[in-house]
Formats: C-alpha cells, structure tokens, sequence
C-alpha cells in the first residue's frame, strides 16, 4: 500500500501542478493563467494593448522574451493587439485540435498568445497575429543621450517626389540623418488615411521628413540628394505611380531652404533638365500609417520607381 501511494504522488501529482514554475517564470494572476496556460481568451476591446501605440517591444508575460516590436503593430479593429509580424525565431505556430486556426505560442517557453490569421489583407504582410494583451508584458523604447550632444542642434528637411517608401530608403542611412518619417502634407483635412490620399479626397502629397544634424549634413546636400534620387522633370508621377499625390514638391521650412531649393533647381535647367519640382511653404506633416514606415528596410526589397543618379 505504502508503495502503491507513492507511486501516485510521483506520477499523478507532478501532472496536476500549476504548469507555472516560480523560481523560473514570472508568477502569474489567476486571469492570465487563464489565457497563457489554459489557452483562454480575454474578452474584445478590454485589453490595455489593443490601442496601445508606444514605441518599443512586446514581450511575452510569463518569461520576458521579446516577441513583437511596436512597428509591427496594427490596428485589425478586432478588439485584440494585431501584429503583422514577429521578432525572428519568437513565435511557435501549431494547428489547434479542431484544424481550423493556428494557435501562436512564446518560442521561449510555450505561452499561449492567441492565434494567427492570414488572407485579410490589412497590411502589405498580409497577415495578423491576434494576440491577448494578458499575455502580454510592453518595454518602451529607450532613448540614449549622450551629455556630451544635449544641446545638438537639428533641422527638417520635407520632400516629396513620388513613393514615399522609394524616398525613405535612399535618406534613412545617410550620415547626419538622425531620422526619418513618411506621411502626408498639402491637403486640407486633418490625420489622412492613405486610402483617401490615394482617393485624392484629401489633397494630401506622400512626402518624407527629415531630422538631420547641419554640422554633419546640410540642407543643400539633402537636396541634391532628393534631385538625383527621382526624376524631377515628370509631372504628378515617379515612374509606374500616377497621380497628384506622387508630384515632385519641396515644402520648405525657411526664406534659407528656399533659396537653396531654387539655386540647384536653376543648376539643373542650365543642365537641360526641365525641372517641374514646385517649392511650396511647409504645413502640417502628418505621419503614415506604421507599415509604412521603413517599408523596405523591414522588407528586405529595393525601391521600383526609384534610382540613383548622379546629376550635380
């Protein structure tokens, strides 16, 4: 008898035991056991993640390893925090039991996150991971400052000339560029979407903006780059992309940016080009939407419509 009830607390005990490990993963509340062990789901629209648009990384709740970067989010108006992609080798994918859906879980150590879908068209990856906020922990994005830069002085640089993807890939890694941001400029309602610029309802350019450093980078040189990366002598249109939205435009900040602008613009026509670029006073820039951010430096590809040429 002694022997038979040992027999049971070493294999039937070990079975029944919280899967939770406290010296190993981070405790977890009954609701979040819930979800990340038992595979629940939390209810729609009541998760703090589902609107949640901070920079930074998603990790996972019960072990702290990165799953999703904030880039990566979407909003899929599902009532679950989207994800179009996952940080490389986070995420296992398995069928469920009943073989319609499949079920994503924490790589590191097999939380339940929630399932993925793919077909619904929302981003260009054409797929949604639909996760639960409790499975969830957020690591906003920390920015270095160095003391020796606390006073740098920075200027914004706004170009349009077709695609704005095609533009961003040839400025983001340019030295002095601190940063870069696709969005629209020259319409006349607020917060666009790219559907009605694309729609022509809101009147709106797709342009860049550039943060630069002046003591590493000017202005001028930001320029001749913008001219020599797209043909400024085509009107509404950057190759195969038609449309007003795709004009040749610099929105410049100052009477010195103007200048600027107009001294290359008159280099170039005494070159023979006939130059259509329009100088225009900057107004509200409004940022895309995130997948279009850094579109191909998350997608591995080179622009279609857009080339380098040396023309200075």
């Amino acid at each position: 008898m002694q022997l038979l009830i040992l027999l049971v607390y070493l294999v039937i005990i070990p079975k029944n035991m919280n899967a939770q490990d406290s010296t190993k993963y981070n405790k977890l509340t009954e609701e979040e056991a819930f979800i990340i062990l038992n595979k629940g789901t939390e209810r729609p629209f009541t998760g703090k993640f589902n609107t949640h648009t901070e920079d930074g990384t998603y990790l996972c709740k019960r072990c702290n390893a990165p799953l999703y970067r904030s880039n990566d989010k979407f909003d899929g108006h599902c009532g679950w925090p989207s994800f179009d992609d996952e940080i490389e080798g986070a995420i296992t994918k398995k069928p469920d039991a009943d073989g319609r859906r499949t079920e994503i879980l924490c790589a590191n150590c097999g939380a339940h996150l929630g399932h993925v879908f793919v077909g619904e068209h929302y981003t260009d990856k054409n797929t949604r991971h639909c996760v639960n906020s409790l499975s969830l922990n957020f690591e906003p994005l920390k920015i270095a400052v160095s003391p020796v830069n606390t006073e740098k002085k920075t200027d914004t640089a706004i170009f349009a000339g077709g695609c704005f993807w095609g533009m961003e890939y040839y400025f983001e890694n340019k030295n002095g560029v601190i940063s870069t941001e696709v969005g629209y400029i020259g319409g006349h309602i607020d917060n666009p979407t790219y559907a009605q610029v694309c729609s022509h309802e809101s009147g709106h350019i797709e342009a860049l903006q550039v943060v630069f450093d002046p003591s590493l980078i000017s202005f001028e040189d930001l320029t001749k780059l913008f001219f020599e990366i797209h043909d400024p002598t085509q009107v509404n249109r950057q190759g195969p992309d038609v449309g007003e939205q795709y004009k040749s435009a610099i929105f410049y900040r100052n009477d010195e940016q103007k200048a600027i602008s107009e001294k290359l613009i008159s280099i170039l026509k005494d070159k023979g080009l006939d130059v259509v670029t329009e100088l225009i006073p900057a107004t509200k820039f409004w940022p895309a939407e995130k997948y279009h951010q850094n579109y191909y430096g998350k997608n591995g590809h080179r622009p279609y419509c857009h080339a380098y040429q040396k023309k200075f």
